[in-house]
């Protein structure tokens, strides 16, 4: 196997999520707090977008970090951050009151 170095925008991706997920926010928290859609944010995290500076000052504000943190090579072995159980819950129902018999 050979090593490719990561590219700017797969270290931005790599660095979105680890920083997320380290807080424990959602993609759709994140995304409501920086102002952007969801699905923006799972295609930054993907490396499929390319981020402006502008996003990148909002998205650490949010994530109380500094921009730079954004640009952090991962250390050797650290692996992907695992995703956060999912946001959507399975409805419950509640449960059926039963009349009593005289």
């Amino acid at each position: 196997m050979v090593f490719r170095p990561m590219t700017g925008r797969e270290r931005v991706a790599w660095n979105i999520r680890r920083l997320r997920v380290g807080r424990g926010l959602s993609q759709e928290v994140l995304a409501a707090d920086a102002d952007v859609d969801r699905s923006y944010v799972g295609r930054l995290e993907r490396a499929v977008e390319n981020p402006t500076v502008g996003l990148l000052d909002r998205l650490a504000s949010v994530l109380d970090a500094d921009i730079a943190e954004f640009f952090r090579l991962p250390k050797s072995g650290e692996s992907r951050p695992n995703p956060l159980r999912s946001g959507r819950k399975k409805a419950v129902k509640a449960p059926v009151k039963r009349r009593r018999r005289p």
